[in-house]
């Protein structure tokens, strides 16, 4: 199992309040639950040994560098009085609370801190991200239905 896919594991079990999650991935099973005092530990149960190969490293696809570059010169870097909200984990940005419903939130809205602007679905559960700052939106940088990565700037907030 990928050490990229725990740590994804790790950050959905923080943000989601889940007690513990464990995934079985053919021969290889991870478990990770939350100790009382609000951390995670990872036990890690191989169920398979396979023998030790040198694997060669394989370069990032060009098509998958190109894209990470296309989406990072798309998004223009904040002005000094504003304020971006990112994407806290992967998964399906949805700007409303159900198809064919009104969106969260729209450019041109005021917003408090705490206000749903947005869900996003990681792993079948439905996340709803809040604004962490109070201002007017200036940019919803998602459409509906997209994928989206940790990082990725969704608003900016003026």
């Amino acid at each position: 199992m990928d050490i990229r896919k725990i740590k994804k594991l790790i950050e959905l079990l923080e943000e989601s309040g889940i007690a513990e999650i464990e995934i079985k991935e053919g021969e290889e099973a991870v478990r990770i639950s939350r100790m009382p005092a609000g951390g995670a530990v990872t036990q890690f149960v191989p169920q398979y040994v396979a023998p030790a190969i040198a694997a060669p490293t394989a370069a990032p696809a060009p098509a998958a560098t190109a894209a990470a570059v296309a989406a990072e010169s798309r998004a223009p870097a904040p002005k000094a009085n504003e304020h971006v909200i990112t994407a806290p984990m992967v998964g399906t940005f949805y700007a409303a609370p159900s198809p064919g419903a009104k969106p969260f939130v729209e450019i041109g809205d005021e917003i408090k801190v705490g206000e749903v602007l947005c869900i996003i679905e990681a792993m079948k559960m439905m996340n709803q991200i809040e604004a962490d700052k109070a201002g007017r939106i200036a940019s919803v940088m998602a459409r509906s239905g997209d994928p989206v990565e940790f990082g990725q700037p969704l608003f900016v907030i003026e």
